[in-house]
């Protein structure tokens, strides 16, 4: 019996696949077994960009080990089509004021965008019934993005 390989895809569908999509899941390296968190997105077309709240055992883990994996997939429902690709590389956090604010309105822009739910909010630290724009005025959720990416691993199905 013969096993066949998913096929792989070349950087213009996985840079579709990620343009595309706005949910993420990071793996960080945990003490005794990995943490995987979801985690929204934003790509520039160069780097992926997350908001992660200022708790959580996420943070802990991003400033003992910022080494991760990360996975953006889509697939139908019955699974007849699926895509995914997997990143390996290291979080930094941004600390340049008018860099964060051009990242943060970049994620107001995707929730519209997307038309998804003002429930989104209580991911990102705020309350549901504030304003969206809150995303970008106020600082209540740290911003990390994707760099020194070493390894991209990219499927789909046949």
């Amino acid at each position: 019996m013969e096993i066949v390989k998913i096929p792989s895809m070349d950087k213009a569908e996985y840079d579709k696949l990620i343009e595309e999509g706005f949910v993420s899941r990071i793996a960080f390296q945990g003490g005794k077994y990995p943490y995987i968190a979801p985690f929204l997105y934003v790509f520039d077309g160069k780097f992926l960009y997350f908001l992660a709240t200022k708790y959580g055992r996420k943070n802990d883990l991003f400033r003992q080990h910022p080494y991760v994996s990360v996975e953006v997939e889509k697939y139908s429902s019955d699974l007849s089509c699926y895509t995914f690709v997997t990143m390996q590389g290291y979080l930094v956090q941004l600390e340049d004021a008018i860099e964060k604010k051009i990242i943060r309105e970049k994620f107001v822009d995707m929730i519209k965008a997307h038309n998804l739910s003002q429930n989104i909010l209580a991911a990102l630290g705020h309350k549901p019934e504030e304003p969206l724009e809150s995303i970008a005025s106020e600082e209540r959720s740290n911003i990390w993005k994707l760099t020194g990416v070493t390894d991209i691993v990219a499927l789909k199905n046949l």
